[in-house]
């Protein structure tokens, strides 16, 4: 394990890595519940997403840690699902089985241009300012992420304003956030040094518990593995039966909005994937210099970041010939990485909570959001340490910036943060006169984003 994974090369140990993957499922583990839920809205049985959310997520994790060996947990994403169920399929009017074979020609396309080097030509062209304003602007998005699950901001008044103490799901919430903040910032004896490592687990696990009197934490929605095999054969390569592929293409007058709407998937899942990997990795050292050299001078896959690309690539394609959306790298995984996560052990030990987790749903179903909440709120807290290395006096690195973080949160979307800041750094560097020093590829990317955007609002 220790030749297999450099455990001893990466400063970590097995039982941290343990610890790291632990967190990370537990952190994403809601997605088992909520992917089914949303997808089945378009008529797909709920068994068979749940089941293909399970199988796609081992398989991509697997394929993460034992290629790439790197700590990244994959899931169907959330934001992409919503798409697909509410803009794609709800909105335009695309069935699920044609939905779901533009998803698999979108994990084609990033496959495609993972194994062309376009991606990696993208991370290099990503001026350092923006690259530290998108590793905070994570931190912002999953901040904003775990106070949005137990509603701390309350919009229903028509204003914003802070939710009542009294709500119980707010109560656990804190006892959590509390033991979390204990955990991590007490100092504890040698002997007692894991309860530091596995601060956000032991916090999951206590608020957790704590919403047992509450009602907060109670069996969730369920159903046996038996019966999702039986469903499973509904969305099983679906995408090739005629009302997938062949549907999909049959009239002609569509096929300007297909592709707009593949376009608007692979843009979302390549820049989400390419903002995880920068805001999470190269602080913790995932991603390190040495590596993005042997990146950029190496043949084929021969480096991390190229391995973790490809890995993120296939899973979107094998997620949708089992009948999910896209499936990609998860942002959560920062939690995993905070507490030590370093190789791809970590993931393999995310893929066995998956795994595991097929025969124990009802207990995994039951933890609530108010319980994982805290860990993304703390998580959060560490990654806006990015925002220490952005020069916040000079406005042509600071509005970008600015730009770029918080329209994480406000837009919902990574992705959609990283077109804030390309496109603000575009206009801050030609009201400079500067024009001529941005990178060819922001220029394309920032004119993608501007036609997705100016396509989305016209469809």
């Amino acid at each position: 394990m220790e030749k297999f994974f450099k455990l001893k090369e990466n400063g970590t140990s097995v039982s941290t890595e343990i610890t790291a993957g632990l967190t990370t499922f537990f952190a994403m583990a809601y997605i088992i519940a909520v992917n089914p839920s949303i997808l089945s809205q378009t008529g797909m049985p709920w068994g068979a997403v749940f089941l293909a959310t399970l199988i796609a997520s081992i398989i991509g994790t697997l394929i993460m840690g034992l290629f790439a060996n790197v700590p990244y947990g994959l899931a169907p994403g959330m934001g992409l699902n919503a798409f697909f169920t509410f803009t794609v399929v709800k909105g335009v009017g695309f069935t699920w089985q044609e939905a779901m074979a533009m998803v698999f020609v979108c994990g084609i396309i990033n496959i495609i241009i993972t194994a062309t080097s376009l991606r990696k030509m993208i991370i290099k062209s990503i001026p350092p300012m923006l690259q530290h304003a998108i590793g905070g602007g994570i931190g912002v998005f999953i901040a904003y992420v775990g106070l949005l699950n137990i509603n701390v901001v309350n919009f229903k008044s028509g204003s914003p304003a802070l939710s009542s103490f009294a709500d119980p799901q707010l109560q656990v919430f804190l006892i959590g956030l509390i033991v979390a903040i204990i955990m991590l910032v007490v100092k504890f004896p040698p002997k007692l040094s894991w309860l530091n490592k596995g601060a956000f687990v032991i916090a999951i696990v206590v608020a957790a518990l704590a919403g047992i009197p509450y009602g907060i934490t109670s069996m969730g929605k369920s159903i046996s593995l038996v019966e999702s095999f039986q469903q499973l054969p509904q969305t099983f390569l679906a995408i090739f039966t005629p009302q997938g592929f062949p549907s999909l293409f049959s009239n002609a007058s569509r096929i300007p909005l297909v592709l707009v709407t593949i376009f608007a998937f692979s843009l979302s899942d390549t820049f989400d994937t390419i903002g995880t990997f920068i805001g999470t990795g190269r602080r913790a050292g995932i991603f390190s210099e040495e590596d993005e050299k042997e990146m950029e001078e190496g043949k084929g896959f021969s480096s991390k970041m190229d391995k973790a690309l490809f890995a993120d690539a296939t899973a979107t394609s094998i997620g949708s010939l089992l009948g999910t959306s896209n499936t990609t790298t998860y942002v959560e995984s920062a939690a995993g990485i905070a507490a030590g996560g370093r190789t791809g052990l970590t993931s393999v030990i995310v893929a066995i909570g998956f795994a595991l987790s097929a025969i124990f749903a009802p207990l995994i179903s039951a933890i609530p959001s108010a319980a994982t909440s805290p860990v993304l709120v703390i998580v959060g807290c560490m990654m806006i340490s990015s925002f220490a290395d952005i020069d916040w006096s000079d406005l042509t690195v600071a509005i970008p910036a600015f730009f770029t973080s918080i329209f994480m949160a406000f837009a919902y979307s990574i992705s959609y943060g990283i077109a804030a800041g390309f496109i603000t750094y575009c206009v801050v560097k030609v009201c400079k006169g500067e024009g001529k020093k941005v990178h060819p590829i922001i220029w394309a990317v920032a004119v993608l984003f501007i036609a997705d955007l100016a396509l989305q609002a016209i469809i």
